[in-house]
């Protein structure tokens, strides 16, 4: 792309995201500060990290705002090469750091890297340049829209040996997404849809512990000191809250009953000290996120950069989405975090990054 073509980045976006990362960091340090005390001995052990990383993350999006996007569709194979050779990698005795039963991460020393969050932005990128090649091809089964669904299968299969059904099912709304925009037949989409609700299925019915995390999901109360704990202490969480909140910091359900209070489950306690009223500005953010990203795409001055970014709308608006629906009891607990808000390394490094290809594109677009 030419220098002259560029024009300043969305600032609506930016300010979106920038908002949705203060806060996230702020509600870090108050659902995390008692977990910290008494397994550190300091209260702003987590709140360190997170600044930290948010750091990071603001210097990888302006990166990825000032690069030639160009450039990604260049390097789609072997960034795509390099998540996989990672998927395999965590399976590797000594290299997988194991978490909460959970064989997601890579090791590097104090720090960790979880490979699912690099496949996700690769897998993006290479859908963006493959479908932009050739549209015309995606209208056909076996030529266009069997060889990207091939592709989901093998990523979706190591990612579900960690296991992580939360990211296996972000990665499959989004490439349906990317694929809807690139023109796939609707009935295509609607006979691969339900052969994926299929698919969900069996893997729910082969793992004796999601069979119960969906009789929890069905009725936790039946038992609530086992499967149905985290979903019952986070609707105790938003419930509490009220309208208003009981006040920043107030949080009775992070004194060690909701776990993963700053992780998977801070948007409860987001609920449960800034109210309903807090909740729903962290939607509305997201909504405003959503709504910005679709319009860059839609003004995008190409196919492959309206692809990557209905891609890269779609990954973090459908984690956004299922997150808040597991807090809120309105979908089975899976164990994903909620983007820019939860405590996280390689989450927020990653989805920064794809924010600032976004913010990229929106450079090249007449978005107004």
């Amino acid at each position: 792309m030419q220098d002259a073509n560029r024009h300043k980045p969305d600032y609506v976006l930016l300010i979106t995201v920038l908002a949705l990362l203060a806060l996230g960091v702020v509600m870090v340090y108050s659902a995390s500060a008692v977990k910290a005390h008494l397994e550190f001995d300091d209260p702003f052990h987590f709140l360190k990290l997170q600044l930290l990383w948010s750091a990071l993350g603001i210097a990888t999006l302006v990166l990825g705002m000032n690069i030639d996007y160009g450039w990604l569709r260049a390097y789609a194979k072997p960034l795509l090469y390099v998540g996989l050779i990672l998927l395999v990698m965590v399976k590797i005795p000594g290299v997988g750091r194991e978490v909460n039963g959970a064989v997601r991460w890579i090791g590097l020393g104090p720090l960790s890297l979880q490979p699912s969050e690099v496949i996700k932005l690769a897998m993006v990128i290479f859908l963006a340049k493959v479908l932009a090649v050739k549209p015309e091809k995606i209208r056909f089964f076996f030529k266009g829209l069997l060889p990207p669904l091939g592709l989901l299968v093998v990523i979706a299969g190591l990612i579900m040996l960690q296991p992580d059904l939360g990211t296996t099912l972000v990665i499959a709304g989004t490439t349906f997404m990317v694929l809807i925009a690139a023109g796939a037949r609707w009935g295509h989409i609607a006979a691969l849809g339900s052969a994926g609700v299929g698919l969900v299925v069996l893997a729910i019915a082969a793992a004796p512990y999601r069979m119960k995390r969906i009789l929890a999901f069905l009725d936790p109360w039946a038992d609530p000191s086992g499967k149905g704990y985290q979903t019952i202490h986070a609707l105790l969480a938003l419930g509490s809250g009220g309208l208003f909140g009981l006040g920043f910091g107030q949080s009775r359900q992070k004194f060690l009953y909701l776990p993963e209070s700053h992780t998977d489950f801070i948007f409860a306690i987001i609920g449960e000290e800034l109210g309903i009223l807090g909740a729903a500005v962290i939607a509305i953010l997201f909504v405003i996120f959503a709504w910005r990203g679709y319009k860059i795409a839609m003004a995008a001055p190409d196919p492959f950069a309206c692809l990557l970014g209905v891609g890269v709308t779609s990954m973090i608006v459908i984690q956004a989405g299922i997150n808040i629906g597991v807090v809120s009891g309105l979908l089975p607990v899976t164990g994903i975090t909620l983007p820019f808000i939860s405590y996280g390394g390689s989450s927020l490094l990653f989805t920064m990054a794809a924010v600032g290809i976004l913010l990229n594109l929106s450079r090249f677009s007449k978005v107004t």
